[in-house]
């Protein structure tokens, strides 16, 4: 089964986070989702929302150019 992915690569913050939220919140409960992040606000703020919101983050990539993240639901 193929994980879906949502790609903020080209949107910037406070936009990405918005989208972040409204996609992640449609998750069931053990669903992943992989994001895609290139700017540099969305970098720490996706996350950190998340991780304080009932998500599980584990960071796949990180490089100067892109941050991928995979996104689970606590169960």
């Amino acid at each position: 089964m193929e994980i879906p992915k949502l790609d903020l690569t080209d949107t910037r913050c406070p936009l990405a986070l918005l989208m972040a939220k409204r996609t992640c919140c449609q998750l069931k409960a053990g669903q992943p989702l992989e994001i895609h992040i290139c700017d540099a606000g969305s970098r720490k703020d996706i996350p950190r929302y998340l991780l304080n919101h009932g998500f599980q983050v584990q960071v796949q990539s990180d490089n100067p150019k892109l941050l991928v993240i995979t996104v689970t639901r606590r169960l």
